[in-house]
């Protein structure tokens, strides 16, 4: 429990945009646990149960959440759901445990394997495959780390999804089978783990782990990079039309068409390599990222408006002062 509680990185990462003197005592905070955490636990422990602790935070638990909502008040989950009602998941509770199951028996098998690869690395290495140290990585350097790292990834999910997990081989099969049986549909987010572990394994666990493996950056940019891209990939699978922020929006509506369609399209995470490879279907990614340029203007314009409104005020109210001190000095001088 204590490897859980001390992982606050985000209060580190967004340190350097805050000044206030509670910020840099949150800092110290955790560097003080931080320090005691690698000082206390083995690097692959901390890797491990930090990772473990993301996903059943930021995609078991919310996943589940869904599912209830989904299958308790399918009334009101149809009109926030991509595709309507062929989305809502079938009210059949032994299908629903078994695909649970299956999802947490898969998230045991990631750990698993991650900690095998993790145990060759070291004694192959004769060090930590992560950086762990008690000196905390500079966020420019977390931020470059992380953008490699995500660039690589949409590299081999395109790659290994279109190629592999949508050819006719056995591995293409299994994918259809377990993950794309429900048609005409959006996913939801329970379904992310839900699939056959071969191709669940070259779909998720590979482009999330390769790449970290060879660019081996900081544990903590690690387990950054893996609570966001955790986070992307519960939204994107919940098949809501309501998922905040364009951008994500735009992933999550791919994400939905993706498996509407039986798997024809949008096979990229972001949608990048769709669109250069023209298997994007419906609203690409540079129509996202239109709208959100868009977006921006359109506050930017309201904000000018708004500050020149104020101006115009401000000036009316200066000419008015100006008229009355002019009005009073008249009778004096007559």
């Amino acid at each position: 429990m204590d490897v859980i509680l001390s992982l606050p990185i985000v209060t580190y990462f967004a340190a350097p945009m805050l000044t206030s003197w509670s910020t840099s005592l949150n800092l110290l905070f955790f560097y003080m646990t931080w320090s005691t955490l690698v000082l206390s636990h083995s690097p692959l422990k901390i890797e491990l149960v930090g990772t473990l602790a993301v996903r059943i935070v930021f995609w078991l638990v919310p996943s589940l959440f869904f599912l209830l909502f989904d299958t308790l008040v399918p009334s009101l989950a149809e009109s926030i759901k991509l595709y309507g009602q062929a989305s809502i998941p079938r009210r059949n509770p032994a299908s629903l445990a078994r695909q649970a199951l299956l999802a947490i028996l898969n998230l045991a098998l990631f750990t698993a394997l991650q900690a095998a690869i993790s145990v060759a690395a070291t004694a192959f290495l004769n060090r930590p495959l992560f950086k762990t140290s008690t000196t905390l990585p500079l966020p420019w350097q977390m931020i470059k780390h992380i953008t490699m790292l995500y660039g690589a990834r949409e590299v081999l999910t395109y790659y290994i999804h279109r190629r592999i997990l949508h050819s006719r081989g056995a591995i293409g099969r299994l994918h259809a089978r377990y993950a794309h049986s429900r048609k005409a549909g959006a996913p939801y987010s329970l379904m992310l783990y839900a699939d056959h572990p071969l191709p669940l394994m070259l779909n998720r666990l590979l482009p999330a782990y390769l790449p970290p493996v060879v660019v081996r950056p900081h544990l903590l940019t690690y387990l950054l990079f893996v609570l966001l891209t955790t986070m992307e990939e519960m939204l994107s699978m919940s098949g809501y039309s309501v998922v905040p922020g364009i951008i994500m929006r735009g992933i999550t509506r791919r994400t939905a068409t993706h498996y509407a369609s039986g798997g024809r399209g949008n096979y990229g995470a972001w949608g990048l390599l769709d669109w250069v490879n023209g298997t994007s279907i419906g609203r690409d990614v540079v129509d996202d990222m239109q709208d959100e340029a868009e977006k921006h203007q359109v506050k930017d314009r309201g904000q000018k408006a708004i500050e020149d409104t104020g101006s115009l005020v401000q000036d009316g109210i200066d000419g008015w002062k100006k008229a009355r001190k002019g009005r009073k000095k008249k009778p004096s001088n007559e």
